[in-house]
């Protein structure tokens, strides 16, 4: 039942199922997904977002009975009044044996109630049907939202995706707003494993890996001193496998001098222009030489 949603999310979004491997040797792509304990968190939390609801529904419904007894009650007491004689004026004898007894306080929040209930009673009868029926699309859209959220949630979760390769390593997020980060090992700097308590509980952490020459508005300035970019292996069982391969690789790839191919190419191509400088200056030096000899 969830594939078709899936299919037809994706499909809308213009996703691809699987995101493209970064630049490496083919037999080198490792491919690392976010755990099954990062979904049962991911759950908790649309959980408790509806639990948040189900109360603010049930509160609104609390106050719209009571706005309604409120309203009807002004309503009728209006009614009596147009209807009743003229009353017995206060200065007269005998009327203050005529008036009711003094009605206790009440609390601030049915003052205010009561208040709102008198200022609506005024409004036409169509106000009360109103707010009845937004009251009922409410809990009507509470119903139909179950569902696609839940649905979101799934699918978000199924768009983490951690690619590392020989040379490189990218990390794909999100779902309606994609996110999708690379890193050559030519600039990586830092490599760290970080896990809080609520992680640590479900045999969770974080791998942050963080690069040189980034655009460096994720990160506050002064706290890691230069400008960094920041990737992160959000919600996986086996951070240290990943920090211990990512590291194992960027020390094979210095040591083997390799660097990243945009930077050879314009290095292989200074040297060429340098060469060829060299190479105009030699020439024009002979020939100065052969004009001061003859």
């Amino acid at each position: 039942m969830f594939d078709p949603i899936r299919r037809l999310v994706l499909r809308f979004a213009h996703l691809p199922p699987e995101p493209t491997p970064p630049a490496g040797a083919p037999g080198s792509v490792k491919v690392f997904r976010a755990a099954g304990n990062y979904y049962k968190l991911r759950v908790a939390g649309w959980c408790f977002a509806q639990i948040g609801a189900i109360v603010g529904i049930i509160v609104s419904l609390w106050f719209i009975n009571r706005l309604t007894d409120g309203v009807e009650s002004f309503q009728r007491l209006n009614a009596e009044n147009q209807q009743r004689p003229t009353e017995v004026s206060a200065s007269e004898p005998g009327a203050e044996e005529n008036q009711p007894p003094a009605k206790p306080k009440k609390k601030r929040h049915r003052r205010d109630i009561d208040d709102l209930a008198r200022t609506v009673a005024n409004w036409p009868h169509w106000a009360i049907t109103l707010i009845h029926w937004a009251e009922y699309a409410a809990i009507v859209g509470f119903i139909l939202q179950l569902p696609a959220t839940f649905a979101a949630v799934r699918l978000e979760y199924e768009q983490h995706w951690y690619i590392v390769t020989d040379r490189s390593l990218r990390i794909r997020s999100g779902l309606f707003s994609l996110q999708e980060s690379t890193m050559s090992f030519a600039n990586l700097q830092q490599v760290e494993v970080k896990q809080g308590p609520l992680q640590r509980l479900l045999g969770l952490a974080d791998v942050h890996v963080r690069s040189a020459g980034g655009g460096g508005g994720d990160e506050p300035k002064g706290k890691t001193g230069d400008s960094m970019h920041l990737a992160v292996f959000h919600g996986v069982d086996n951070a240290d496998e990943i920090r211990d391969l990512i590291l194992a690789r960027l020390k094979r790839f210095r040591e083997a001098g390799l660097g990243d191919p945009d930077e050879r190419t314009a290095a292989k191509s200074g040297n060429t222009d340098a060469l060829a400088a060299a190479q105009d200056l030699l020439a024009e030096v002979r020939k100065w030489r052969q004009d001061l000899r003859g």
